[in-house]
């Protein structure tokens, strides 16, 4: 008897089902693997290395802002990765030392404080990583940044002016990481990665804005060196600063610069690093402008920091004038060294015992905070770049300076390859 058509073929059609399933089983298994949250973390292989000896010049250029920490490595952000190299005065970057990279997150902020890395993630997650050797000392929950990456090509914004990511230390010594959320700002134990605190935000008082930063008058919050959390409060218009303890989050007072009513804004002022750990504060309200040493959570009056672009290093203000600088106690005002040349000389940096400067002729110049007197000169250029740049985004730590170099005339909006100078566009030195 004959064999119908569909019995000769079933064979044939069971095999295509079969092949098709499988080919639609393995899509699904290769898109989980891309798509899937995925954490990877590839710890250090190698010693951890020696600090460096600093010398003056140029070390070379590099593709991204480099966060020196420990004095040992230097620590830098992508889009997904944070990542370490060594060492501190390498020309170029290297092999990586250890990296850290989460999927689908991306990197929102980074901070360090002595050997502990912490790394804030825009899905909240807050990563602290050892320094030594790339491993997790631990995780913790935290408020949304309400924002991704926000570093361009070199990581800079992202690596220098984290958006509501601070350090700071109680009264007591012990290290405390202030985290600031689309609905909350949290204390959070650095050692450890316990909750101390937690603070609401109060939806009535937010002014529409993509995070807590927004929320809580612009970004305007800072920790300083005595222990406090200080943010405008936006629920009075912008008119107060309110310092909490960054140990219980406890409101400890509330403050304004005048009884002029007018709104005001805050900008830091000698911190350690970013927002963190500054020494004291500028405030503009009404068009004027006023510097103030912290003091607890009532600043007194500093008007040798006043003007815009002055800087404050140990206990001297150090301000552009005429063709150079001014330094003064920041105490008392008086004049303790001046410094000038042919030509505009522009404050690049600061750091401890020390203020770089970069001339009209395109050096970097290195100066004693306390005498004025010059540690160090050089070219500010490396091979055959180009010496015609704007500074952009700049840190200065452990006796080095980097600085990100922007094409001029600098367009914000233009792409990268517009936007920075070259493509190795932070140029780093020692001084």
């Amino acid at each position: 008897m004959a064999t119908p058509n569909g019995a000769r073929n079933w064979p044939r059609t069971a095999v295509a089902i079969t092949v098709a399933v499988l080919l639609v089983v393995g899509s699904a298994v290769v898109v989980y693997r891309v798509l899937a949250p995925a954490e990877v973390s590839t710890p250090a292989s190698a010693d951890y290395p020696a600090p460096v000896t600093v010398r003056p010049g140029v070390v070379g250029t590099l593709n991204a802002a480099p966060l020196i920490v420990d004095d040992r490595i230097r620590v830098y952000a992508t889009t997904r990765q944070i990542r370490a190299d060594r060492p501190v005065d390498a020309p170029t970057r290297r092999t990586p030392y250890w990296s850290y990279r989460r999927w689908p997150a991306q990197v929102a902020g980074l901070v360090a404080e002595g050997g502990t890395v912490v790394t804030r993630w825009s899905d909240g997650e807050l990563v602290a990583l050892d320094a030594r050797t790339g491993a997790v000392r631990w995780r913790a929950t935290g408020p949304r940044p309400g924002h991704g990456y926000h570093g361009r090509r070199t990581g800079a914004a992202t690596v220098y002016a984290p958006t509501g990511l601070y350090t700071a230390r109680t009264s007591a010594g012990r290290p405390v990481l202030v985290v600031g959320g689309t609905a909350d700002r949290r204390g959070i134990d650095l050692d450890t990665g316990r909750e101390l605190w937690r603070l609401a935000a109060d939806p009535a008082c937010s002014d529409g804005g993509p995070d807590d930063e927004a929320a809580a008058g612009a970004g305007q919050g800072l920790t300083t060196t005595d222990g406090f959390f200080a943010v405008l409060d936006n629920c009075a218009g912008a008119r107060d600063v309110e310092f909490h303890d960054v140990a219980t989050g406890t409101l400890a007072g509330r403050w304004r610069p005048d009884d002029s009513g007018q709104p005001i804004q805050v900008s830091p002022v000698g911190c350690a690093a970013g927002r963190s750990g500054c020494r004291a504060l500028r405030t503009v309200s009404g068009g004027v402008t006023r510097g103030w040493l912290v003091d607890g959570v009532r600043p007194v009056p500093a008007p040798a920091l006043d003007a815009p672009e002055a800087v404050l290093v140990d206990e001297v203000a150090v301000a552009p004038g005429g063709t150079g600088l001014v330094a003064r106690s920041v105490r008392t005002g008086a004049e303790l060294w001046r410094w000038s040349e042919a030509g505009q000389a522009r404050l690049v940096a600061a750091q401890p015992g020390r203020v770089h400067l970069r001339t009209a002729g395109g050096d970097l110049v290195t100066l004693d905070a306390a005498t004025g007197a010059e540690l160090s000169r050089f070219p500010f250029t490396y091979g055959r770049d180009s010496t015609t740049w704007s500074p952009g985004f700049a840190y200065a730590a452990g006796g080095f300076v980097a600085v990100e170099r922007l094409a001029e005339p600098v367009d914000p909006a233009a792409g990268d390859d517009r936007y920075y100078l070259a493509a190795q566009p932070v140029i780093l030195a020692g001084t």
